[in-house]
């Protein structure tokens, strides 16, 4: 049995350690999307760390439908944010290459985009970037390598989707952050729709091992293999070796 009290109170304590072994008195900075991940990451630090040590960064490639989901959670948390559209640095660098992206290219590059603003962000006020991606993500490499994958610190890299959830209804965060479907900003589809199964059913075969459809074990299981290397440390060269 999930205990979301006892696991949000330890990683408050983990959080309150890192900063204390990797940047006293620095700020966490973090991407604030309107979704479960992002909030419930800001609220993890602004109770660890308090609410002035937290600088949340709205950033719109465009037009974002849905951000003032982003904008609600600063306002409940008190937290410093700084609004940067990158669709100008998207185009930039669209235009600037001479063949056309690649629809994965395409994908990619602004959650890139993103962590660069988010690490110039952060070297302004000696902050410390956030990862905020969950094991459930994770596990079936649901992320962009150096995007959202990126970060200095991740709380959340070993809880899964129903356990984050848990956790921000314990931080008391309104249920429409908590809840809302994650939609991928491009297709207009659910994160469920494009993985072709259920973080119900990725979360529990995780945690037990216990999956009903063949097919989606399958194809968890494939997606998982594929996509170990995001998890692992760059491959280096040891010519002792």
């Amino acid at each position: 049995m999930f205990d979301a009290v006892k696991v949000k109170n330890a990683c408050v304590e983990w959080i309150r350690a890192f900063f204390e072994e990797n940047g006293k008195g620095c700020t966490a900075v973090l991407g604030i999307s309107g979704g479960k991940d992002s909030s419930v990451a800001a609220a993890l630090c602004a109770e660890a760390l308090g609410k002035d040590r937290v600088i949340g960064v709205l950033m719109p490639n465009g037009v974002q439908e849905d951000i003032d989901m982003a904008e609600l959670l600063v306002r409940h948390l008190g937290i410093r944010s700084y609004t940067v559209n990158i669709r100008e640095a998207v185009n930039g660098i669209r235009n600037a290459v001479p063949f056309a992206l690649s629809v994965q290219a395409e994908t990619n590059l602004p959650p890139r985009i993103r962590m660069s603003t988010l690490y110039a962000v952060s070297q302004c006020f000696n902050g410390r970037v956030v990862n905020t991606c969950n094991l459930s993500e994770d596990w079936v490499g649901y992320s962009t390598r150096y995007g959202d994958a990126a970060g200095d610190f991740s709380p959340m890299a070993k809880l899964t989707v129903a356990e984050v959830k848990a956790i921000g209804r314990v931080l008391g965060l309104p249920e429409v952050l908590v809840d809302k479907v994650p939609i991928d900003g491009l297709s207009g589809k659910t994160d469920e729709d494009n993985l072709g199964f259920t973080y119900d059913e990725l979360d529990r075969y995780i945690r037990t091992g216990v999956i009903l459809n063949q097919e989606h074990k399958e194809r968890i299981d494939r997606l998982h293999r594929m996509n170990l290397f995001k998890l692992q440390l760059m491959p280096v060269f040891d010519p002792e070796v």
